[in-house]
Parts: structure tokens; sequence; C-alpha cells
């Protein structure tokens, strides 16, 4: 996937995110404040997102002057690139595996299991370690989710644990492993870019992941809870097979979504033969587990549509051009602190506007190369920061793939989902400060 460089730069391009964000964190915030129960539920991102496509288009039309047609063209370009349909498609899929193995009996298999391996006070790291497992053997923080979301729902149903908390346990692991896995879209195009070797970069990286990750573990020790629960016999434990078969081909590198496809054939099959699971029944669960995913299916292809009129007015642009420019000026006297925050800097703002990791990483690449040229950093340092700030921020937008995914999944906000995912939070200060050391002169 390749961005072209837009000549022009306009910062007031970025209002319309500006809104986005404004519209939707600030009636969830005043609804808040004045009481009302599910306050970020009141108004869908879907919806909010709206104006802010209204604003990108008005300034196109009166800023850049472009017509309406030709906007609609770049926002349709934006909304169907391969990688936000390729998101689409997925959350479809892991709703319909969620909706099915629920109904075959395969969450409840597999929360027995759970509940009979775990002590109640070691459930919630378990559940970090297993999704940091998965996503750095999977490389995918959404295949990630996708599998095992619908295993912490059972949980949250069966054990009573706090759906927030659970959430953050997921994401928390599933960033962990995007971030470090050797075979993850953030680390190939991060040292594609730099020039680096994935060895080298997974060397730096792991300076900065594993501590984070550790501080986290003890994070979420001490929040675990005690859980009055028996573990019965009434879950068949065939059920478990799905997930069994799941783990096996993700690990294997099998595509995630002829895995997810794969788990929901699997999983009916094993409930007709156990459960009298019928056709017709199975049918109507798939188109269940799709319409469950509705909201955050059409606030992707928004979100697609609406980087890419940002971007093709030179907001994203515009972005860099700032931040770069502030980096060469914020430490004279130590080149390679100033160009290891500027690189930090422009993946992690800029991944405010693009709600993609991957696609902020690319965008940003060649500038984050000059200055690790100018500051003397190591290609494995630069791509290795590239890609922690980009995970960071992805890891706690209530607005990005994965935190919709787990709230609409588990039935929370997404805000509920960020505030409790504590590894970005941490790996932000225990990197940056790592970062800081290192360039010490």
């Amino acid at each position: 996937m390749t961005h072209s460089k837009p000549n022009k730069k306009s910062i007031i391009a970025l209002l319309p995110f500006i809104v986005f964000l404004g519209v939707f964190l600030g009636t969830g915030i005043i609804l808040s404040l004045q009481g009302v129960d599910f306050a970020f539920y009141q108004l869908p991102a879907s919806i909010a997102i709206i104006p802010a496509i209204i604003v990108a288009l008005y300034l196109g039309k009166v800023v850049a002057k472009e017509t309406i047609e030709k906007q609609i063209t770049q926002f349709i370009k934006g909304a169907g690139h391969a990688n936000i349909v390729t998101m689409c498609i997925i959350y479809l899929l892991a709703g319909a595996f969620a909706s099915v193995a629920k109904a075959t009996g395969s969450v409840d298999a597999s929360v027995q299991l759970g509940l009979s391996i775990f002590p109640s006070y070691l459930l919630l790291p378990g559940l970090f370690l297993v999704a940091a497992f998965l996503s750095t053997a999977m490389g995918t923080s959404m295949g990630t989710i996708a599998a095992i979301a619908p295993i912490a729902l059972g949980f949250i149903e069966s054990a009573g644990l706090d759906s927030a908390v659970v959430a953050g346990c997921l994401i928390s692991g599933a960033i962990f492993g995007d971030n470090l896995s050797i075979i993850s879209d953030t680390t190939i195009a991060s040292t594609r870019s730099q020039g680096a070797h994935m060895k080298d970069k997974f060397k730096v990286n792991f300076k900065f992941a594993v501590p984070a990750a550790i501080l986290c573990l003890l994070i979420f020790t001490v929040l675990g809870q005690s859980i009055n629960y028996e573990v019965t016999n009434d879950a068949a434990f065939i059920g478990l097979v799905p997930y069994i078969v799941i783990l096996i081909l993700a690990l294997s590198g099998i595509n995630v979504l002829v895995v997810l496809t794969l788990g929901i054939v699997l999983a009916a099959i094993i409930g007709m033969v156990s459960n009298d699971y019928q056709l017709s029944t199975w049918i109507n669960d798939i188109n269940t587990g799709f319409s469950s995913m509705q909201d955050i299916f059409i606030l992707s292809l928004f979100i697609g549509g609406l980087s890419e009129l940002i971007r093709h007015q030179g907001g994203l642009s515009a972005l860099t051009q700032g931040i770069e420019s502030l980096a060469r000026k914020l430490s004279p006297n130590n080149k390679k602190r100033a160009a290891g925050f500027g690189i930090a800097g422009l993946t992690f703002f800029c991944n405010f506007f693009t709600a993609n990791n991957t696609v902020s990483i690319i965008i940003t690449g060649e500038t984050a190369k000059e200055l690790a040229t100018d500051g003397d950093l190591k290609p494995a340092q630069s791509a290795s920061l590239l890609d922690i700030f980009a995970c960071i921020n992805q890891g706690l937008l209530p607005y990005g793939a994965q935190a919709l995914l787990l709230g609409t999944t588990l039935g929370i906000s997404p805000m509920a989902v960020v505030s409790h995912a504590f590894y970005p939070m941490i790996l932000f200060f225990v990197a940056g400060f790592a970062f800081w050391k290192m360039t010490k002169q």
C-alpha cells in the first residue's frame, strides 16, 4: 500500500476530525456529567462522524476549490481501500463467529476450561497473556480480538468479571503482540520504510515492550476479582474444538478471514452433531452476528473516506511538516533525542487522523527516515519508534478498530474499553523514558 504525498499543505484540513472528536467525545462527556446512563452510547460514532464529513466536503469546495463530484470520488476511494474493506469483512465474520459459537456451546466450554485452569485472581493476567501470545504469533491485533473476544464475553457473563477491565486486558495483549510481532503489518511497514532488519527492530522493541508488559501484568493481577463460581460439567468440551482449530490455523499463518470462516462452519457442525443445532438457526445466527457489527462497519467506511479527503486536502502533510519542524527545534544540542521524539510525535498524532496504525506509519515513513538520518538514529531505532507510538495511539483510540470491535462484542462503550487499556498507556511512558535515557549525552 502506498500513499502519494499531496503537494499542498493545509492545517485547516484537519478540522473535520477535530469536529468528529468534539461531537463524539463532547456529547458523551456532557451526558456523563448530567448523569445519563451509558452516556457514550447515546450518540453512535457512525452518526457523530457525519458532521465531520460535511465539514470536509465544505472545505474541499471553498478552500481547495474542488467539485463535490471529485471529492465524493476521493471519499469512495478511501472508503473502498483494501485495508478498510478487509477490516470490515473481519468485523462481519467476527460477529458471525461470536454469535454461532455462543449458540452452539463453544463459549461455555471455553469458560469452563478457563475457570478450571486459572485461579480466580489470575484470570485477568491470564487473558492478557493469551491475547499477547496469540497476537505476537498471528501478527494482528484485530484477528486476535476477533478470535478470543467471544470467550471473554463468556467469562463476563458466567463469572461476573468487569467488562471494561476484561476489554482492557484483551486490547492490551493484542497491542503488545501487534507491536512486537515480526510478521505484523506495522513491523513490515516500519522496517521497510526505515531500511531496518526485522531482528534488529525486534531487539530494540523488546527493551521497551517487555518492561511495560510486566507492569501491566502486575496491574491486572492487583485488579483480579474474587469469583464465587463453581465449575460444572454441563458444557460439552467438544465445543472447544473450534477455538483449538482457530488457534492452530492462526499460528500457522493462515489468513484471518479464512480462519474465522472455518471457525463459523466448524462450530455449526459440532452444534448439529451434539446439540441438534439446525441449519435455519445457523443462518439466523450468522445474520444476527452480521447485524451486531453494523455500526462499526459503517464507521470504518466513513473514517476511511474522511481520512482520504483530509490527506488529499493536505491536512496530513501539514501535520507532518509541523511536527518535523518542531522536532528540529526541540533539542538543538541533542539531535538524536530531537529526531526520536519527532518520529514518535509524527506517527502518534498522524494516527489520530487515520485511525489505522499501519497507514500512519506509511504516511510518515519518509519524513521519519529524514529525521533519523539527520539525528544519527539507527534504522532499527527509528522503525521501533514508528511502530511503538502508532500502536500506542491505536490502542487508545475510542474510534479505533480494536476498541470498536471489543466494545460491540462485549456490549460496552468504546470509551470504557480504552479507559482500561493499561498497556499502551504504560508503554507511552516507558518507551519515552527509555529513549530519553538511551540518548543521554
